[in-house]
């Protein structure tokens, strides 16, 4: 292989970005990537992966890859799997020495890169971002805060800014991930986890160039209780715990319910207290069950091996032409190891 060959198949940057329902802002995305990628003097690669759009955001990404084959490649996916298995699905298909995730609504500056790629270059294995002056909602910085907090005490894993997508991971780090197999994940906190040498920087924000946020109230909770499911077990020895409390507590009620039946006879006054006590109680079991079902429900979705996600098609250039096929591992199952499934000719 050539010394111009070897550069195209290992960049030393990749950037990931995963789309969906993007069409108002992926011009002015490309407008301000690719300046921005070639002002950084490396050779480099962004892949782009629709996650089952339905608007004409794949359309707009092959015009994209048309344009700059060279340096673009873009993963189809067959339906909405969400924004963590579509980065994940471009970890399979990066290059890069350095690889970067970046959101696709331009909220975090391409610009920025350059900073990650500096600091990656100083040797650092995991570079973490702080969003300054938030152009978020009042509702939605308090929020999420008060979450980061709260999951930096029941994971221990200590980010500053755990909802900012824009970071860079080492090819090391990359590799680890690729031989995770679970199916709920959240990629900042399980990167992580496996670093060595992190840092955190301060970045720039900006409000969405365009359409709103894809993540609803719903998707936050969920995307939480992934994080502290995933990575912690803290909260079923809080469940533990609290168990213990009430149980003391109801010792010590029944103890003192017997006294008074003696010494001050039968007694209905406390009936309401019971009752509240009594639903109270019930609330915390059904808590308690809930809790369980969530970890056993991972444990389910494990242990059914399903594929994580589907590849549809790969838009890229091999040998120089242009080439829609499907790569050579387009499925990921939720087992350790995966399984490879031959779907075509190797890149």
């Amino acid at each position: 292989m050539s010394q111009t060959e070897h550069r195209r198949a290992r960049p030393e940057v990749t950037v990931i970005i995963p789309v969906y329902n993007e069409e108002a802002g992926l011009n002015a995305l490309f407008e301000r990537l690719y300046p921005a990628l070639d002002a950084l003097h490396a050779d480099y690669e962004v892949i782009f992966i629709n996650d089952g759009s339905r608007d004409k955001s794949a359309a707009l990404l092959a015009e994209q890859f048309r344009a700059r084959p060279d340096t673009t490649r873009v993963i189809l996916l067959n339906g909405n799997y969400g924004q963590h298995m579509a980065i994940l699905a471009g970890f399979e298909q990066s290059r890069g020495d350095i690889v970067i995730t970046l959101d696709a609504d331009l909220q975090n500056p391409p610009e920025e890169i350059g900073k990650l790629v500096t600091k990656m270059r100083e040797g650092f294995d995991y570079v973490g971002t702080i969003r300054i002056q938030r152009r978020d909602s009042l509702w939605r910085r308090k929020a999420s805060r008060a979450m980061n907090r709260l999951r930096e005490r029941i994971t221990r894993i200590k980010m500053t800014d755990q909802g900012c997508m824009l970071r860079a991971y080492s090819r090391h780090i990359i590799d680890t991930i690729n031989r995770c197999g679970e199916i709920n994940t959240f990629i900042p906190a399980l990167a992580y986890t496996f670093s060595q040498n992190p840092v955190e920087i301060e970045v720039a924000h900006e409000e969405r160039f365009a359409g709103e946020s894809k993540y609803s109230l719903y998707s936050l909770i969920r995307l939480n209780f992934d994080l502290v499911t995933g990575f912690s077990v803290v909260p079923l020895q809080w469940l533990s715990f609290i168990g213990v409390i009430l149980s003391m507590g109801s010792a010590g009620l029944f103890v003192l319910l017997l006294i008074r039946r003696f010494i001050i006879g039968a007694e209905v006054q406390g009936v309401f207290t019971l009752f509240a006590i009594t639903f109270f109680l019930l609330g915390v079991i059904i808590f308690a069950l809930g809790l369980l079902g969530e970890y056993i429900g991972r444990i389910y979705q494990q242990v059914r091996a399903r594929p994580r996600y589907l590849v549809q098609t790969i838009l890229e250039q091999r040998n120089g032409e242009t080439v829609a096929g499907m790569p050579r591992q387009t499925v990921v199952q939720a087992v350790q190891p995966a399984p490879i499934i031959d779907q075509g000719p190797t890149p």
